[in-house]
């Protein structure tokens, strides 16, 4: 199962880039249509014409507030001068866009996970990540809310890196004695599972309302959002995405074997090391904004390499991003109007579409080595 053909010479092309172009305008105007039925589509009805109408008065006055000092005066103005417009600021636009953030950041992080193992069913779902990430931020919250009481961004996103660099850690070390990638994926499914029992033990001890808000925090969702929330995790994915991409050769080198990338003159123990630490702090962002979300990390990199017919590194990275943050908007807007006034999953959403997609990816795979 390991990913030997990342590169073909023929991929190199013309062809490759124009078809790149072409792929980018169509996830870049579905990212925009998703964008906008997500903004108007919900339990209130707005009409299209009052939304841009307000959108585009937000934007003016948050300019006005950069140049004249007024610090949001103005924007505050226009998000609480109505019901409608206290909507779309304080409630979807934070949630559609923190959706498309993350929701890019998990599909780059499963695609850098499945260049590290060389698997392309590796992903911070199932090698147990997502689950050593939750049950850090469960044990934190449980331990500190009663001491400090509201615990920041801050804290969550750095307990969740901290459990996703635990079970890396653990997982890097089980590969050191098993040469099976399919056998490391089998433990590192197993090690997931003791992640979510640990979790399990200490909510038993947990407070009523702790019991109740890490319950809801895992099953996955985008609700609660905030621009505080946007503002942190764009900064974090979205540098974490430029990182990756800079890495775009090394990683196509690697791709094609350690030797190779040695010959190159590619220090394989560092770049391993910053391949691990990014796909940790993305998934980690994720994790601690969304909870555990399912099946983007794998499903998504392969949607993106079967729609370029490349997988060169240098159009993959920003289409993988581009394709996560477009399928998770349109997860989010499913999982919050299919059964209106209920509320699904994320992980319940994505699992439905993305599972499907990982089945035809094995299936595939083992037809062509019949």
């Amino acid at each position: 199962m390991e990913m030997k053909d990342a590169l073909k010479p023929e991929e190199s092309g013309r062809g490759g880039v124009s078809r790149f172009a072409v792929s980018m305008a169509v996830l870049l105007a579905l990212l925009a249509w998703g964008l906008v039925l997500n903004v108007n589509t919900g339990s209130v009805d707005i009409p299209a014409g009052h939304i841009f109408a307000m959108v585009w008065e937000g934007l003016r006055c948050k300019v006005l507030d950069l140049f004249t000092g007024c610090y949001g005066q103005e924007l505050s103005a226009v998000i609480t001068a109505s019901p409608e417009s206290r909507i779309i600021f304080s409630i979807r636009m934070p949630r559609m866009l923190l959706a498309a953030i993350l929701g890019g950041a998990l599909a780059l992080s499963g695609f850098l996970l499945q260049t590290f193992f060389r698997n392309p069913i590796a992903g911070p779902f199932v090698l147990g990540i997502s689950s050593g990430a939750k049950m850090v931020v469960g044990i934190t919250t449980i331990l500190l809310a009663p001491r400090l009481g509201a615990i920041g961004s801050g804290v969550m996103i750095l307990s969740a890196f901290a459990g996703s660099l635990l079970i890396v850690s653990a997982v890097l070390l089980f590969s050191q004695r098993v040469r099976n990638m399919s056998m490391l994926l089998v433990i590192g499914i197993m090690v997931g599972y003791i992640c979510s029992a640990v979790t399990d033990f200490c909510i038993t001890f947990a407070s009523e309302s702790d019991i109740i808000s890490l319950t809801s925090w895992s099953m996955g969702s985008f609700s609660g959002a905030n621009w505080g929330n946007v503002a942190t995790a764009g900064w974090l994915c979205l540098t974490g995405a430029v990182l990756s991409w800079l890495l775009s050769k090394p990683i196509a080198a690697y791709a094609l074997g350690e030797g190779y990338a040695q010959s190159l003159g590619i220090n394989v123990k560092l770049f391993r090391a910053a391949l691990i630490l990014l796909s940790s702090l993305l998934s980690a962002c994720v994790t601690a904004y969304a909870g555990p979300i399912s099946f983007v990390g794998i499903a998504v990199p392969h949607i993106t390499r079967t729609m370029l017919k490349t997988s060169r590194p240098v159009l993959v990275i920003p289409a993988t991003y581009l394709c996560g943050a477009v399928f998770c908007i349109f997860c989010d807007l499913i999982a919050r109007t299919a059964f209106s006034p209920t509320e699904m999953a994320i992980g319940t959403v994505t699992s439905a579409f993305g599972a499907p997609v990982v089945i035809y990816m094995m299936l595939k795979r083992q037809k062509q080595r019949q």
